[in-house]
């Protein structure tokens, strides 16, 4: 009995041929989901591309003690590109402060950026506003002054297309963790401490999909004291970001000059560590 004639009639198709039409059936199904995933595969060959750039950081950092347990942070940021020649942000940051114990600290506030025009030829400047939350422990190990810091925080941007603003705002929240290690070579207070820190920050949301890994910031370089409640550091710091198309990343070799004021208002007086630092 010919396959039509079994198929007209309702006739019994035989076990064989069953499984041979079960076998085409899936061949030509992994055949159209290879096809459907293509594209993703054409997206992930695509090259990495790392875009260099010389950068020259400048801050000020406050951290105001009013009482045993309360005080106060005011800082203000400007990083320039092609190293002072080209704008890239200014940045301001405002927030409480929370002693729970000398050594552990609690924070948070609202900040404002800046943005730069994002190419040569382009004029517009754009907004990010910001709330975070913070947790700061220090202590001393050995020798060295050890700083572990959890920063969350809550981000809008304003979205540019063409140079020109959308109107829309990109949200996400970006999570950071660093940890730096001040280390003195002497006892006098005249020679500078070195430093060396690591953060890492990472970011999620609705519209973070190919760059959940945001960036990453290493430092080193050297602490001065120039007072009581002022000082400084200076070194290099190589910041390594990637982009929203995932295969795109800066990586910026950066001057880093941050000063940082921690006045005490309090009638017994003592020196304490800056909650500021990095945007």
């Amino acid at each position: 009995m010919s396959r039509e004639l079994e198929e007209a009639t309702g006739a019994r198709i035989p076990a064989r041929r069953r499984a041979s039409r079960i076998r085409r059936n899936a061949w030509n199904g992994a055949i159209i989901a290879l096809c459907s995933l293509l594209p993703c595969l054409a997206h992930a060959q695509t090259s990495k591309e790392i875009n260099e750039q010389i950068q020259f950081w400048w801050s000020l950092n406050t951290t105001s003690r009013l009482t045993d347990r309360v005080g106060m942070i005011a800082d203000f940021h400007a990083r320039r590109n092609d190293f002072v020649q080209d704008p890239s942000f200014y940045f301001i940051r405002l927030g409480a402060h929370f002693w729970l114990t000398e050594k552990l600290t609690l924070s948070l506030g609202y900040a404002h950026m800046w943005r730069a025009p994002s190419c040569d030829d382009c004029e517009t400047w754009s907004n990010e506003n910001r709330i975070y939350q913070q947790v700061q422990y220090a202590a001393n190990l050995g020798g060295a002054r050890v700083l572990h810091r959890v920063r969350n925080e809550q981000r809008w941007q304003e979205e540019v297309e063409n140079d020109a603003l959308t109107g829309d705002t990109l949200f996400s929240d970006r999570v950071r963790y660093l940890v730096s290690f001040t280390i003195p070579i002497s006892e006098r207070r005249s020679v500078p401490s070195l430093v060396f820190s690591d953060e890492i920050l990472f970011q999620f949301g609705e519209d973070i999909v190919m760059n959940t890994f945001d960036q990453n910031r290493l430092f080193a370089g050297i602490r001065k004291n120039l007072a009581r409640t002022w000082s400084y550091d200076l070194g290099y710091m190589m910041v390594y970001q990637q982009k929203p198309s995932g295969y795109e990343y800066d990586l910026n070799h950066t001057l880093r000059w941050f000063f940082y004021f921690t006045p005490d208002r309090r009638e017994a007086k003592s020196a304490h560590d800056p909650a500021g630092s990095e945007e």
